[in-house]
């Protein structure tokens, strides 16, 4: 090669080098860059000039026309960013959930010294005062106070579980609103990315930092999954379902519950819907949610797989009380921690509300039969009693005394008897399908006649003793043990031991959920150790690298000022 043509070679070695520490530089100063992805140099040799060819040699004669810089690339391992993922996805999942059990403990009272436990105890402290002195005006009161006190701290928890919900539900259109942000950020990134890279010359390594940190942000969030194409655009499923593709974002909706408010995410391209008058869309989401939430949550199956998954379930898709917890309707609210919690704690409420009611009832003279009514009808299989204004524990109106009222609607039912005069009570049933017959919290009350003047319970029967039955049979029934948390649960407790049960079983719960939180958080700390190995910059290396490459460059300038100097030497010599 002639001299001249040299000079080229030191000057490849120039830029080369230059570049390289360009590069090397980036790296440092983005050392602490959350979501930087180390960019490695690749050189490779310039075109050959060919001298000569003969068939009878090996090789050709040829000469390097130096080295080039042939790109930049980042240094990522697919599989190491598709465990990380999961496992961050998974860890979220457990994070929420130990979130949410927290927050349960503290409603409950049980981390800041406000137990319902001590209204509970209160209440069971004034039925075994009243056993002990039945017609005592005082025990009396006391009865009918503790009782009100123990319906509002009851309202008040059930309140704050039911807040909690709406807290959760405020949190999920958030993330829905932050999934639908990210998607739209991917396809803007999918495009540069493809815009810069399509010429095959330059490589947006800075903005697929960009992406991958979405990415990663994305799948704390959801159960993704990702591919990219051999035009360097990323596709992102969620749940099994194309979020981002060819272009296009298919962002999650919320259809929102009239009764609750509660916010169910749905994909509205699989739903469909009918047009209202005023134009909006009326959409039937069957078949096209986002989370099914029927699956059993494993590990195995994975689906315990991001925070959003998590809050729905824990937030559940209704306000539960004690009717979710019968058979056949339980699986609907068993993996809903609030749902759960609040149809246990209903259960427990009107457990005590109904039993009490009861034992006053059997006091009153209300007795379980047929009842033929003044219209012909029958009413069959009824509790009633004749209407006895002076009656023992009867209100005025001739029905029997109720510590617990329904605030919507009465215990009893006034009827007239198949004789056509004589009057009876019959007590309502509670139905399942109609809120307002229910002995629930939000529709309990103790009796205002009661509150106004306790001493209408009297526990004084008509020869004037004390009524010791009625007020042994309240006691007794707080320490008989009938009841169970839930219909998986086979132990039976009291009333007394009921609560404790629940908080054990909610302590129990978020102890599980904690550990394996923690589990995944080393999980996911060791998988970014790992990838962090291969992204991460060494500042030990890269200092490496640039004296390499500060060598490499002062060996090319040193090379071109052997060639510059034999160039001078030869037109001297020559006198050219």
């Amino acid at each position: 090669m002639p001299l001249m043509g040299s000079l080229y070679i030191g000057s490849s070695g120039l830029q080369t080098s230059q570049n390289a520490l360009n590069t090397t530089a980036h790296n440092l100063s983005n050392v602490d860059t959350t979501g930087y992805t180390r960019q490695q140099v690749q050189q490779s040799n310039r075109a050959y000039v060919t001298l000569s060819t003969d068939p009878k040699s090996i090789s050709n004669k040829q000469t390097g026309l130096g080295v080039t810089y042939s790109r930049v690339k980042q240094v990522r391992d697919y599989f190491l960013d598709k465990t990380y993922r999961k496992e961050s996805g998974r860890s979220m999942f457990y994070e929420v959930s130990t979130e949410v059990m927290e927050e349960v403990e503290s409603q409950l009272g049980e981390l800041n010294g406000e137990a319902f436990q001590t209204t509970m105890t209160d209440f069971w402290t004034a039925i075994q005062e009243l056993s002990k002195d039945p017609s005592s005006s005082v025990t009396q009161g006391m009865l009918v106070q503790r009782a009100a006190e123990f319906v509002q701290r009851a309202g008040a928890v059930y309140s704050g579980l039911s807040s909690y919900q709406n807290n959760l539900n405020t949190q999920i259109k958030q993330n829905v609103d932050k999934i639908n942000k990210y998607g739209n950020q991917l396809l803007t990134l999918n495009d540069q990315i493809r815009a810069i890279e399509s010429g095959g010359i330059e490589h947006a390594n800075d903005l697929r930092d960009a992406r991958n940190q979405i990415l990663d942000e994305l799948a704390e969030l959801t159960n993704m999954t990702f591919s990219e194409d051999r035009y360097g655009s990323v596709s992102v499923q969620i749940e099994g379902v194309d979020f981002v593709k060819d272009g296009t974002c298919y962002e999650i909706a919320l259809k929102t519950d009239e009764a609750t408010g509660f916010y169910t995410p749905f994909w509205p391209q699989d739903a469909t819907y009918t047009v209202r008058a005023d134009g909006t869309r009326d959409y039937n989401i069957d078949g096209a949610e986002v989370f099914d939430l029927s699956v059993e949550i494993s590990s195995d199956l994975n689906t315990d797989i991001g925070g959003l998954k998590a809050m729905l379930l824990a937030r559940g898709d209704h306000r539960a009380n004690y009717t979710d917890l019968a058979e056949g309707k339980y699986d609907s609210v068993s993996q809903s921690v609030v749902m759960n919690i609040q149809g246990e704690f209903d259960q427990m409420i009107h457990n005590v509300v109904t039993k009490v009611n009861d034992i006053l009832a059997k006091a009153a003279g209300v007795q379980t039969g047929d009842l033929k009514l003044a219209d012909g009808t029958t009413r069959p299989n009824v509790r009633y009693c004749v209407s006895d204004p002076n009656g023992y524990m009867r209100m005025e109106d001739g029905s029997p005394i109720q510590l617990f009222t329904k605030v919507t609607t009465d215990g009893y039912e006034k009827v007239i008897g198949e004789d056509g005069v004589t009057e009876y009570w019959i007590m309502k049933d509670e139905d399942p399908d109609s809120p307002e017959s229910l002995y629930t919290i939000g529709n309990l009350q103790v009796n205002p006649a009661l509150t106004k003047e306790p001493s209408k319970l009297g526990f004084r029967l008509a020869d004037g003793s004390e009524d010791k039955e009625t007020a042994d049979a309240l006691k007794a029934a707080f320490t008989e043990e009938a009841y169970t948390l839930n219909p998986n649960v086979q132990k039976k407790t009291t009333f007394v031991d009921y609560y404790t049960d629940l908080v054990s079983q909610v302590s129990n719960s978020g102890y599980v959920f904690r550990s394996i939180y923690e589990n995944q958080v080393t999980t996911v700390e060791a998988t970014q150790s790992a990838r962090e190995q291969v992204i991460g910059v060494s500042t030990d290396e890269e200092l490496s690298n640039m004296i390499k490459f500060q060598n490499a460059y002062n060996a090319s300038s040193r090379y071109i000022n052997v060639i510059s100097e034999m160039l001078d030497h030869i037109l001297s010599t020559l006198g050219v």
